[in-house]
């Protein structure tokens, strides 16, 4: 998997940028306002907030979308990964990035470096970010010691079942960009074990010669405690058994849920009209 440093990359308009988020007004407005100049395109997709995180971001020039008014013959939304499922019937790029709501310390060069490596060689169909996650704890911040799910689960599993990926820095980042057409035709995890699952089956569709990973230096988010963590851990193993049960390598497979490939037209009817900014009022309900 080939490395690259945000640095090495500027310009990304034309750009489709979907921010999945769930209570997050305070973070939100930062990060949508540092991304409006810059792409074409800035996504929304709140999954019913109640402190106003829509409302803020289309206050700053988002367009908003509830996670379950995208592809609504399908239900309510069964989580992160569904959201960002149905957010694919709205994005109008040809690249699609995605980029978590919670970001403290988020800026233009998230989305300039992870959208970077596909504008710049064609032979890219996805990329992750990697960065240095500082640990915050009862007032104290220690450099390292994020991604406690990461470094006990996610990667060990990796290890074990897809050395492949072991050099996957980040293999639970929210952050990622792809070309839509390879995100039409992967199937979708719900919930915690969306991004794993994503990064198996992108391996499975295109090898790793076609898969990057960016370097964005620092991220910065609340940390939640260790008795939270287990429901995440518990779905990215699942996530991973699943995909080592299809290939014969597992005799049971744990039960996730998952959305077809949005591009097999399995999903429902017809989109929803694009290009529609949810007003302020209605984006807050």
């Amino acid at each position: 998997m080939r490395a690259f440093h945000h640095s090495e990359f500027g310009a990304c308009a034309g750009v489709s940028v979907c921010i999945p988020a769930r209570n997050e007004a305070a973070t939100i407005g930062r990060i949508v306002e540092s991304l409006v100049p810059e792409v074409a395109q800035v996504v929304v997709v709140d999954g019913s907030s109640t402190d106003g995180t829509g409302r803020v971001a289309a206050e700053r020039g988002a367009e908003v979308y509830d996670e379950s008014e995208l592809v609504p013959e399908m239900g309510p939304a069964l989580g992160k990964g569904d959201a960002m499922w149905r957010s694919l019937t709205v994005l109008t790029g040809d690249v699609v990035c995605f980029v978590d709501a919670d970001s403290e310390d988020f800026g233009p060069h998230f989305v300039r470096g992870l959208a970077g490596p596909l504008l710049a060689d064609p032979s890219i169909q996805y990329v992750k970010g990697f960065y240095r996650r500082p640990f915050r704890h009862a007032g104290v911040t220690e450099p390292e010691g994020g991604g406690r799910v990461t470094e006990l689960t996610a990667r060990p599993l990796l290890q074990l079942f897809y050395p492949e990926l072991a050099a996957c820095r980040q293999p639970l980042a929210g952050e990622i960009a792809a070309r839509r057409s390879l995100l039409e035709r992967l199937p979708w995890v719900t919930g915690y074990g969306g991004e794993i699952a994503q990064l198996i089956d992108v391996y499975r569709e295109v090898g790793i010669d076609a898969m990057a990973q960016v370097d964005l230096e620092v991220r910065q988010n609340q940390h939640q405690p260790l008795a939270a963590l287990a429901p995440m851990a518990s779905e990215v193993a699942a996530a991973i058994a699943t995909r080592v049960h299809r290939e014969g390598r597992l005799d049971f497979a744990p039960s996730i849920v998952e959305r077809p490939p949005i591009g097999s037209g399995r999903w429902g009817t017809s989109r929803p009209p694009g290009g529609r900014s949810t007003s302020a009022t209605s984006a807050s309900r």
